[in-house]
């Protein structure tokens, strides 16, 4: 067992904004589960006109927000887009959940008008005709049991070359053409599903401490946790959706 104290940064960028579909929720499951293991765990909020210093961050989230809101964010963070994209490179963790998964990109075609992307991964959104609203079911090489969530989006998103989050056993996607879901670049996990994720997901969530813990210490030793009501829901969300 790992005997050094531990002790896990969180960053939660713009809550203020970007705090539609239960975001908080995956703060509070990361926080959790790690004081369940003995793993000291701190969350920053970063509002509207707060300085960010990613050097003393081991995790990121960015959620999701209207149109308006995304556009707000954006122009705040492509301030600062090197140092995020320095944090990137630097295998720097991040969960960027809708809005912030279409923050991540390029760009953001709505009907509105463009909205300049963080450029941190090569993908685009445009938005398109009719929502993409349901419950989805993925296979990840991240985790060995099916991730569920929720996705409500009008964008479609295109991630190129790179790895996506998950093949959709149910459920839309990316783009509601594709069959993959979300993206994976380095240590950033950019996915549609909300509700929120981590809590419906406690293999995933691991996976996001344990690369922390492994940038930041040279270690990603976890110690087991009871997980077996959640793995209950879990398989009972898979089997009301995926019919044998």
């Amino acid at each position: 067992m790992y005997s050094e104290k531990r002790k896990i940064t969180i960053g939660h960028l713009y809550p203020d904004l970007l705090n539609l579909y239960g975001d908080r929720g995956n703060i509070a499951c990361m926080m959790q589960r790690c004081k369940w293991r003995g793993i000291e765990a701190e969350t920053i909020e970063f509002n509207t006109g707060d300085e960010i210093d990613f050097s003393k961050l081991d995790i990121v989230l960015l959620g999701g927000g209207s149109d308006r809101e995304q556009a707000i964010v954006c122009r705040k963070l492509l301030e600062i887009q090197k140092q995020f994209k320095e944090y990137v490179e630097d295998n720097g963790v991040v969960l960027a959940v809708c809005g912030g998964y279409q923050l991540l990109g390029k760009y953001y075609k709505t009907d509105a008008g463009m909205i300049e992307g963080l450029n941190l991964v090569d993908i685009y959104t445009e938005q398109e005709e009719g929502r993409l609203i349901d419950n989805i079911v993925l296979q990840s090489e991240l985790v060995e049991m099916p991730v569920v969530g929720f996705e409500n989006h009008g964008g479609r998103t295109y991630i190129n070359d790179n790895k996506p989050f998950g093949k959709v056993l149910y459920g839309s996607g990316n783009d509601g053409n594709s069959g993959y879901e979300g993206v994976v670049y380095k240590n950033v996990i950019g996915t549609y599903l909300h509700g929120p994720l981590l809590p419906k997901n406690p293999q995933l969530c691991d996976w996001i401490i344990a690369r922390a813990l492994e940038r930041k210490y040279g270690s990603a030793e976890l110690a087991p946790l009871d997980d077996f009501k959640e793995n209950q829901a879990n398989a009972y969300i898979v089997k009301r959706f995926i019919k044998e």
